[in-house]
């Protein structure tokens, strides 16, 4: 059976739109039909062009996702099947929006397919960690721990996006503000001043002459680097997302960015420990979860790095000597791994990693927006002060002229 998104209309003409299990197109056509529905249109319920023209949207928020994982794990300590979890969630009213996608999900997993694969094909539905870790709990039957711990971290990783974007709302107002200056300034008082003194004999600052001549370029270039930085940023996105070798090297230069790439690193750290942690713990073989470890923590290097240092490991190398050949796990994780080895208990010790590498991650949020608040204002304030200074200066020349 397959579910199928339908548009039409009721015997008294009112439209209507839903979803209905059929074995075919035609079927549920006549399954409407019985039921006193004129099918308009006829889809499958996981088309993304059938939740455009039939409601629904197509992919799930950080939110939305803590919310499904979050009935999902009650519903999987329930004792209820994955299948009828997702019978009761396409009903829900909270799911309403994502009927569309949750039927297209529970037709896959009725075909024989793992929940982390079935979400997997919605690319734009999960992120690899999400995927890694459900396919985690699927394989050491902890499913409702890790939909618990999954729906846990987004809701963590959005109290830390409101953080920031709350501690951003002065700086921001601070930027708007200051660029709105600037561009008047630049773009009618420089050039009003510099009209009032044409007739004149008195010589334009070199402060007014340079940032006339920068306006100028702003004035004929500003619209085409704009779009061309916002093109250069589509480009990049697609190509994170790939596998090829200029993925690869993108991904590799984003460790090497000043103060960014710190925070991918300590990313990079927490997952990979505390996804290789959990399935130790759920009893998975070290050189199968280490391929797993590499793709949660969403980095396509670290993947590339982690799959070619557990062939080391499968042939008797020490995990602890693996990781430090992969540069970015290798200043904080090798010391545990190599205690945990030692001990006999490696998921402890790399829990114990992972729950160090956040303290790191917090105390390094907590730096960033310490600087960035200020170091803002002072950069706007500086540019204000020059475009300032290149309108008064010519000012104070015809004043001291006359």
């Amino acid at each position: 059976m397959t579910t199928y998104a339908y548009r039409g209309f009721s015997e008294a003409g009112r439209q209507q739109k839903g979803l209905i299990e059929a074995r075919s197109v035609k079927d549920a056509r006549a399954i409407l039909a019985r039921r006193g529905t004129l099918a308009d249109a006829v889809a499958p319920a996981d088309d993304r062009t059938s939740r455009f023209r039939y409601g629904g949207r197509g992919g799930f928020s950080g939110e939305d996702r803590a919310g499904l994982y979050h009935e999902l794990g009650a519903l999987q300590e329930a004792g209820i099947s994955i299948e009828k979890c997702f019978d009761l969630l396409i009903d829900s009213p909270e799911m309403e929006a994502h009927r569309h996608v949750l039927a297209g999900i529970r037709d896959r997993i009725r075909d024989g397919g793992s929940l982390a694969a079935a979400m997997g094909v919605e690319r734009a539905m999960i992120t690899p960690l999400e995927g890694a870790i459900l396919e985690v709990g699927e394989r050491t039957g902890t499913l409702a721990d890790v939909l618990q711990q999954l729906a846990a971290t987004l809701d963590s990783e959005k109290t830390l996006r409101d953080r920031v974007r709350n501690a951003m709302i002065y700086p921001a107002v601070v930027v708007v503000v200051g660029v709105v200056l600037s561009v008047g300034l630049l773009g009618f008082g420089l050039p009003f001043v510099a009209g009032l003194l044409e007739d004149t004999r008195i010589e334009l600052p070199l402060l007014t002459r340079f940032m006339l001549a920068a306006g100028g370029i702003l004035r004929v270039a500003g619209v085409p680097l704009l779009l061309a930085a916002f093109l250069g940023w589509i480009w990049a996105r697609r190509l994170s997302r790939e596998t090829s070798a200029g993925a690869m090297t993108l991904d590799r230069l984003g460790y090497r960015i000043p103060i960014f790439g710190r925070g991918r690193t300590i990313t990079a750290n927490i997952r990979f420990a505390t996804t290789l942690a959990a399935l130790l713990r759920g009893g998975v073989p070290l050189v199968e979860g280490m391929p797993m470890a590499g793709r949660a923590t969403g980095s396509a290097w670290v993947t590339g790095l982690v799959d070619r240092e557990t062939d080391a490991v499968m042939h008797g190398e020490s995990l602890s000597d693996a990781v430090r050949r992969i540069p970015p796990l290798a200043t904080s994780l090798p010391g545990w791994i190599q205690a945990g080895e030692a001990s006999g208990d490696l998921a402890r010790l790399l829990e114990k990693a992972a729950m160090r590498c956040n303290r790191q991650w917090e105390n390094y949020i907590s730096r960033v927006l310490g600087v960035l608040e200020p170091m803002l204002i002072l950069l706007v304030g500086a540019f204000v002060l020059t475009v300032t200074l290149a309108v008064l200066l010519p000012l104070l020349a015809i004043s001291q002229s006359l």
